[in-house]
């Protein structure tokens, strides 16, 4: 019961990194290459599968998990998470729904 307890606490924080209403977060070097993550089945009808994303935790970066999510409306596609080169590092361009 504790480790399920443990492992939803990390999973929300992580859920959390490159988050914070329009921050930008730097980092000096490129990110890694993406992980590859198994997903299986969506957990009921509407649900669309979105792949994790290096964020950022204090200026290093974290792996944040892809996850199932509804749309919020019809015909919505979702926006990958991206790191764009700036200046002499880079810079977080956050996921959206458009």
């Amino acid at each position: 019961m504790r480790n399920k307890w443990m492992l939803s606490l990390s999973f929300a924080a992580l859920s959390l990194v490159g988050c914070g209403g329009g921050a930008a977060y730097y980092t000096a070097g490129p990110p890694p290459p993406p992980r590859a993550e198994v997903y299986g089945v969506a957990p009921g009808p509407g649900f669309v599968w979105i792949n994790g994303y290096w964020g950022s935790s204090g200026g290093t970066y974290a792996w944040v998990p892809g996850r199932w999510e509804r749309p919020p409306r019809a015909r919505a596609v979702w926006v990958a998470p991206s790191w764009q080169r700036h200046g002499k590092g880079y810079r977080l361009r956050e996921g959206h729904w458009r």
